[in-house]
């Protein structure tokens, strides 16, 4: 219960880097919203055709954003 307490004195978004994969088809978060989320985040943004399930319709699309982001 310690942790939901704990304050957050440097966010790693802004020292590490970060990965944005932008659904360029979502209903939920439109893509304007997520490209200025990872443009504030620093993020290295991929785009791909698919909605707010893209991990569903696009997994070899997910899966190379994760190689690319571990290598």
């Amino acid at each position: 219960m310690d942790a939901l307490g704990g304050a957050v004195t440097e966010p790693a978004w802004r020292s590490k880097p970060s990965w944005y994969l932008v659904a360029t088809e979502d209903r939920m978060i439109p893509p304007p919203a997520q490209r200025a989320m990872a443009e504030r985040a620093g993020a290295t943004v991929v785009d791909v055709i698919g909605s707010h399930a893209v991990y569903v319709s696009q997994p070899a699309a997910v899966a190379a954003l994760i190689r690319q982001a571990a290598a």
